[in-house]
């Protein structure tokens, strides 16, 4: 997943909105989202190539996703890391406690970016940072650097996220029309993350389309006051 919108305990009927994109190549085998058959309380999609998740929700009100840190040059990992995201769903640990868990073994996966959320809390950790965040209710964003990092689809994003949020009652289809923003940043603004200018500036969008990689879906999770969670898919490919 490559691009995450969130609002913590910010809206008076919905205390969380998230919405997402993930990223990936068109040819590793998916399943779209649904309810898992051999851990039915996780609601979720699934990536068949080592059964992880980037993205999923649970009865019990938890929620989790990962976004990828893009650093080209790191040796990858040996671990997926979709296995985050359906420890913690699988997980009875708060969202701190997970996170730091997974803070002492994190050198085995490449760069990531992990949100963990219950009832109670929301929490972040990249192991390119090190550090556990119990975070504060507020409007973030997250691609494929650390939290907040203000990339111009992260900015853009979280300005138009926040104005989508405003009324009392939202609109998906409003969500989903951020999700689904394929412009492109200005050159000026490009980071340099060491993948050269083409490839910058095709990631640079919301929504990815490439010859082989891009934008596979786009998801939202609502809670309720009684913090019941919902997710809505798109997928494209």
């Amino acid at each position: 997943m490559c691009v995450i919108f969130f609002a913590h305990r910010v809206h008076p009927v919905h205390p969380l909105i998230l919405i997402a994109n993930r990223d990936e190549f068109y040819d590793r085998p998916t399943a779209a989202a649904s309810r898992w058959e051999d851990r039915p309380e996780i609601f979720a999609g699934r990536d068949l190539v080592h059964g992880g998740t980037w993205l999923g929700i649970t009865d019990s009100g938890r929620f989790a996703a990962v976004t990828n840190y893009r650093q080209p040059s790191a040796p990858g990992g040996k671990r997926s890391r979709g296995a985050l995201v359906s420890g913690f769903l699988g997980s009875s640990r708060s969202p701190a406690d997970f996170l730091d868990e997974i803070r002492e073994c994190s050198e085995y996966f490449s760069g990531f970016n992990l949100i963990a959320g219950d009832r109670d809390t929301v929490a972040y950790f990249s192991n390119r940072e090190g550090v556990v965040r119990t975070l504060e209710p507020g409007i973030y964003g997250l691609s494929n650097h650390l939290l907040d990092t203000p990339w111009p689809k992260v900015r853009g994003g979280k300005e138009r996220f926040a104005a989508a949020i405003t009324p009392a009652n939202i609109n998906p289809d409003n969500l989903f029309a951020i999700l689904g923003d394929k412009s492109l940043a200005p050159d000026d603004e490009l980071p340099d993350t060491g993948v050269g200018y083409e490839r910058e500036k095709l990631l640079s969008a919301i929504f990815i389309e490439t010859p082989v990689y891009g934008t596979r879906s786009s998801s939202i999770v609502l809670a309720d006051n009684d913090f019941g969670l919902s997710l809505e898919e798109r997928t494209f490919v």
